[in-house]
C-alpha cells in the first residue's frame, strides 16, 4: 500500500468514527499534511474533542490537551525550569509542559488573557520553547488545533488578526442532520463493549514521508497567478461590485497565499493528483480564508458573513 493510500484509508477510518464530518476530516488531515495548524470553530458537543482524540490514535501519536481558563499561566503551557535539590549538587531542570507533544489540542482557546495566547502561538510559529536562555525544540510532526465556542462570548478574549493569521486553516463545524445523529447512536453502543478495538494507529514516519510527497505536488503558473488575484481582491475589493465593494477593512497578508498554495497541493494529493486544478483551489479557499478577513462595519451590519464574502471572490475573480 502506497503512502497516498493509506492516508486515503486513514480519512475513511476517521470519517467512521466522526459521522457526518467528512469535509471536515479532510481539511484536518489538510492541515496535517501541509504541517499547519487548524481552528475548530463549533457549538458544544459537536465532536471537536472526539474528532482530535480519533486523530491522535489513528496515527499513532502523542497528545497533549490544554483547557484555556483566565487564569492559565503561560508557564502551564510551555513548562519551566524547576528547582530540583540533589545529594551531590542543586540544580534547575527543564520540565515540559503539554505543548510538547505531536498532537496539542487548546480547548477553548479564546477563554486565556492575551499573554498565555501568545504562548502557544510562539511556539507554533517558531517550533521551539525558550527557557532561561536554552531553545527546546519540538517534537515532529508537530501540530496544534484549537477550538473556540461560537455562542458564549462572556469572559472570552478573541484572538486578534494578527494571532489568526497564523491558523492555517479555520474549519467550522455545524450541528448533524437527523440521520447522522441517529447512527452516531450506534457507533457510541459499538465503542462502549469492551471487545471494541480501535484500528491500529498509523506510523509516524508515514505522515512525514506524505508531507513530502505533498511538496512534490505541481502548481501552473497561471493557477499561482490565480492565488495571487484572490488575496489582491481582498486588498482592493472595491474594484469588484457588491457584496465585495466595501465589505473589507483590510486585504489578507501574504501569508493568505502561501497557505493557498500548501492547501491546494494537499488537497490534490489526497484526491490522488499530482497537479493542482482549480478545484481544489476553490475546495479550500473559504477555510484559508474565512478567519483572515476583516469585515467592515457596513457588510456586518449587512449580514455579510466571511463565507458568504469568499464565494463571491471565488465568484468574481477569473482564473487567467
Amino acid at each position: 500500500m502506497t503512502v497516498r493510500q493509506q492516508l486515503q484509508q486513514l480519512e475513511q477510518q476517521l470519517s467512521e468514527q466522526v459521522l457526518g464530518q467528512r469535509a471536515i476530516v479532510r481539511q484536518l488531515l489538510i492541515g496535517l499534511l501541509c504541517g499547519g495548524h487548524v481552528l475548530l470553530e463549533g457549538y458544544p458537543g459537536t465532536a471537536k474533542t472526539r474528532t482530535v482524540r480519533r486523530l491522535a490514535a489513528l496515527l499513532n501519536a502523542s497528545m497533549g490537551r490544554i483547557q484555556f481558563t483566565p487564569d492559565l499561566l503561560p508557564a502551564d503551557i510551555t513548562g519551566a525550569e524547576v528547582y530540583h535539590p540533589q545529594r551531590d549538587e542543586q540544580r534547575m531542570v527543564f520540565e515540559p509542559g503539554p505543548i510538547f507533544k505531536q498532537l496539542v489540542l487548546a480547548d477553548e482557546i479564546n477563554r486565556a488573557p492575551a499573554k498565555v495566547q501568545s504562548a502557544l502561538l510562539e511556539a507554533m510559529e517558531e517550533r521551539q520553547v525558550t527557557a532561561a536562555g536554552t531553545s527546546h525544540p519540538l517534537p515532529q510532526p508537530f501540530m496544534v488545533i484549537a477550538t473556540q465556542n461560537p455562542l458564549e462570548q462572556e469572559g472570552t478574549y478573541p484572538l486578534p488578526e494578527a494571532q489568526l493569521d497564523r491558523f492555517l486553516l479555520k474549519i467550522t463545524l455545524d450541528y448533524p442532520d437527523r440521520d447522522t445523529e441517529l447512527a452516531m447512536l450506534a457507533v457510541v453502543n459499538r465503542e462502549q463493549h469492551s471487545d471494541w478495538q480501535p484500528p491500529a494507529g498509523m506510523a509516524v514516519e508515514t505522515i512525514m514521508a506524505a508531507q513530502r510527497e505533498v511538496l512534490a505536488v505541481t502548481v501552473a503558473p497561471l493557477l499561482e497567478s490565480y492565488m495571487v488575484d484572490l488575496t489582491m481582491a481582498t486588498r482592493h475589493c472595491d474594484r469588484y461590485p457588491a457584496p465585495l465593494a466595501g465589505a473589507l477593512l483590510a486585504g489578507v497578508s501574504p501569508r493568505a497565499t502561501i497557505a493557498l498554495h500548501r492547501a491546494s497541493r494537499a488537497n490534490a494529493w489526497l484526491a490522488g493528483r499530482d497537479a493542482v486544478e482549480p478545484d481544489d483551489v476553490r475546495a479550500v479557499a473559504p477555510a484559508v480564508l474565512r478567519h483572515r478577513l476583516l469585515r467592515s462595519y457596513r457588510a456586518e451590519a449587512e449580514g455579510l458573513d466571511a463565507d458568504t464574502l469568499v464565494a463571491a471572490l471565488l465568484d468574481q475573480v477569473a482564473i487567467g
